[in-house]
C-alpha cells in the first residue's frame, strides 16, 4: 500500500499540534477557574467569585471550537490507528473539561454564599484538598500535551488522596452541624463545594486515563483507587 505524501503527512501533524494548543488553552482557563473559585472561598472575595461565574462561557466557547476542528479533522483527514485515537481523545477531553469549568462555577457561587454567614470553624481541609486537585490538574493537562503515558498513571493513582480528603472533610462537617444547628447553612453549602473538588479530581483521572489510552492503545485497569466512604457513613450515623 502506497504511503501517504509528505506533505500530507506533514499537513496532518501541523493540524494534531493545533489541537494540542487549543486543549492547551482551554485547560488554562479551566486551571484559573478552579485556582480562582478556591481563592474566593479560602479569602471571602466575593468579586473574584463573580469573575469566575462571568468567565464560564469562554470555557465554553472553547470546547465548541476544539470540537469543530476535531470534527473537521475526522471528516477531511479520516485518520486511524494512532491519530484518530488522538483526535477522539481531544472531544473526550474537552468534555471533561468543560464540567471542570462548570464544578469551577458552582464553587464560586456557594462561596458567596458561605462567606456571607459568619462561621469560626477552619477550612484548612478544604485548602489542602483544593491544593491537591489543583495540582492534579494542572499535570493532567500537561500529560496531554506531553503524551505521557507515565504521568497519566500518576495522576490516575493520585486520585486516592483526594478521595480520603473529601471523607475527611465530610466527616469534620457532619459534625459541625451535628454540634450546633447554626452551622447548617454554611456546612451544606461547604459540603457541596468538597463535593464539587472530589468531582474535578474524578474528572481529572478521566482525563489521565485518556491520554493513556490515547499514547499507548492500551487501557488502565478498570478499577481506579476510589475512596469515597461517605454514603456507609451516613447510613451508620445514629441521628
Amino acid at each position: 500500500m502506497p504511503s501517504e505524501p509528505k506533505h500530507i503527512v506533514t499537513s496532518f501533524e501541523a493540524d494534531l499540534k493545533k489541537l494540542r494548543d487549543m486543549i492547551a488553552t482551554m485547560g488554562g482557563l479551566v486551571e484559573r477557574a478552579v485556582a480562582d473559585a478556591s481563592a474566593a472561598l479560602l479569602t471571602r472575595n466575593a468579586e473574584l467569585a463573580a469573575h469566575v461565574i462571568e468567565n464560564d462561557p469562554a470555557i465554553d466557547a472553547e470546547q465548541h471550537a476544539v470540537e469543530q476542528f476535531a470534527v473537521r479533522l475526522l471528516a477531511l483527514r479520516q485518520p486511524v490507528a494512532d491519530d484518530l485515537r488522538h483526535v477522539i481523545q481531544a472531544l473526550k477531553v474537552v468534555t471533561d473539561l468543560e464540567r471542570v469549568g462548570d464544578y469551577a462555577a458552582n464553587i464560586a457561587k456557594r462561596s458567596i454564599v458561605v462567606n456571607q454567614v459568619a462561621s469560626s470553624f477552619s477550612l484548612s481541609s478544604l485548602r489542602q484538598m483544593s491544593m491537591l486537585v489543583q495540582q492534579n490538574l494542572k499535570s493532567c493537562i500537561d500529560t496531554v500535551g506531553e503524551a505521557n503515558p507515565g504521568k497519566a498513571i500518576a495522576v490516575w493513582r493520585a486520585d486516592q488522596m483526594v478521595d480520603d480528603l473529601y471523607n475527611t472533610i465530610f466527616r469534620e462537617l457532619i459534625t459541625y452541624m451535628m454540634e450546633d444547628a447554626r452551622n447548617i447553612t454554611a456546612c451544606t453549602h461547604l459540603l457541596f463545594i468538597a463535593k464539587n473538588l472530589e468531582r474535578i479530581g474524578d474528572h481529572t483521572t478521566n482525563i489521565a486515563e485518556l491520554t493513556y489510552y490515547a499514547v499507548t492503545g492500551e487501557n488502565l485497569p478498570d478499577f481506579r483507587p476510589k475512596g469515597d466512604q461517605t454514603s456507609a457513613y451516613v447510613h451508620n450515623l445514629n441521628v
